[in-house]
């Protein structure tokens, strides 16, 4: 499969498990955001899913699909949840068979993305967070201080991985990515900010990345040894005292023991979204290298120094808008294959045209959208809440079209970010509502 040229984005690329990836660009996971409330799956997600399929794309990877439905991401997340028949029984299985059937076709990939939100779910989904230890979030109170978590429950969420993704098998989806990124609970323990145990899960990092591995072994045990198991990891936290670039090079030491067929570089967490090319709201390890910003991709040159180190192929993500880049990347074996998501919410068909030669560069940003985001380095992004409004637009206004796809509709590119931040609230809100009274009723209808 592979040729002796460098590799560029219409290469096909030959996984260790024997999987063939038909090109090298793939849609990242981004939150979709429409489960119905017993945490679903439902046609909105056949229909977006489908539009990227058919727009070209080598490989999709769904959204967070939760291994516990009380401690979700946000409340229009799916959750396969190992202890509520709801979201493991036979209509819970079709509706995820319909989904990957239709993102899965012509060679297209579609793999499901599994976690657990920990800390980082919002009071209006549950005030019963969870983490590595009770270390709270923040971000202006919109998160409750989490308990810690007893070894029994960490052994029991290993055993929620695996039951997982054997359903994503079962159902027709071909393959899994373990979330270990932006602050989410895997991650979280593999940071001494939020990991301050003193047993077998922290301490060293080679304790702090013990869930991981676990949770690993477990996906990989449960589909086999043909069947993409991918992991998504931070580069860096770019917290002070947190999970660093070096801790990142143990565990991608400690994940080459590990089977991984593809590991997904990203950065930061809530309270450091550099995974949106922003600067956060705690603080800093260290500033957004210059040179980063002018190679497109954030974490580019944590992956050059990552790929020594890693026996398995990279997927980069991040800031990706230029054919030349992407090219560039992949030829320089930076990575192996193209992450993207924010281009392909405004331009579903972005790869056909990438591939096809007809286009060169992802569309650029609404007018109102850059001016949001050029307000994070502006003097008034000093101030906490104008930075989490401007967070809260960018969000709002890429949920809405991604919920505008869902629902066959075209994205509205000329969409303010001030109604966006509205339109997102409540919809959010209304979502959770949803939930709550759902789980009054006996069984979905």
């Amino acid at each position: 499969m592979q040729t002796t040229d460098p590799p560029h984005i219409g290469t096909r690329l030959r996984l260790p498990c024997g999987a063939v990836l038909v090109n090298r660009l793939c849609k990242s996971a981004m939150t979709e955001g429409v489960a119905d409330p017993w945490q679903r799956a439902t046609a909105r997600h056949a229909t977006l899913y489908r539009r990227w399929r058919d727009g070209g794309i080598g490989l999709s990877i769904t959204g967070n699909v939760m291994i516990d439905r009380e401690v979700l991401e946000r409340p229009g997340n799916v959750a396969i949840d190992a202890t509520d028949p709801r979201t493991t029984d036979a209509d819970a299985r079709a509706r995820l068979a319909r989904w990957a059937s239709a993102g899965t076709g012509g060679g297209a990939h579609l793999w499901m993305q599994l976690s657990h939100a920990g800390r980082q779910s919002p009071r209006y989904v549950t005030t019963r967070t969870v983490g590595p230890s009770a270390v709270g979030l923040e971000l202006l109170g919109n998160y409750a201080r989490p308990r810690a978590l007893t070894d029994a429950e960490i052994r029991a969420f290993i055993g929620r991985f695996g039951t997982a993704a054997a359903i994503a098998r079962d159902c027709g989806f071909t393959g899994v990515q373990v979330h270990a990124a932006h602050g989410y609970l895997l991650s979280a323990f593999l940071s001494p900010v939020t990991n301050r145990r003193d047993d077998a899960w922290g301490g060293a990092v080679g304790s702090r990345a013990r869930f991981l591995v676990e949770a690993v072994r477990a996906s990989r045990r449960a589909v086999g040894a043909d069947f993409p198991v991918a992991v998504k990891l931070n580069s860096d936290d770019f917290r002070k005292g947190g999970f660093s670039h070096a801790d990142c090079l143990e565990v991608v030491r400690l994940l080459n023991a590990e089977s991984i067929d593809l590991l997904e570089i990203s950065g930061g967490t809530y309270e450091q979204p550099r995974l949106l090319g922003y600067e956060g709201v705690a603080d800093s390890a260290e500033p957004v290298r210059a040179s980063t910003r002018v190679r497109e991709a954030y974490f580019i040159e944590y992956a050059d120094a990552i790929r020594p180190v890693a026996a398995m192929p990279l997927l980069l993500t991040g800031g990706f808008r230029s054919l030349a880049a992407m090219d560039a990347a992949l030829a320089d074996g930076a990575c192996d294959a193209v992450g993207l998501g924010r281009p392909l919410v405004t331009e579903p068909d972005l790869p056909t045209r990438l591939l096809s030669g007809t286009a060169a560069l992802a569309l650029p940003f609404d007018r109102q959208l850059r001016l949001a985001e050029r307000g994070w380095r502006s003097p008034g992004s000093r101030f906490l809440p104008l930075r989490v409004a401007n967070v809260l637009g960018a969000q709002g206004w890429y949920y809405r079209n991604i919920a505008r796809l869902a629902d066959g509709l075209q994205p509205d590119l000329r969409a303010r970010l001030s109604r966006a931040i509205g339109w997102y609230l409540i919809d959010e809100l209304a979502s959770a509502v949803r939930r709550r009274r759902a789980r009054k009723r006996q069984a979905p209808p």
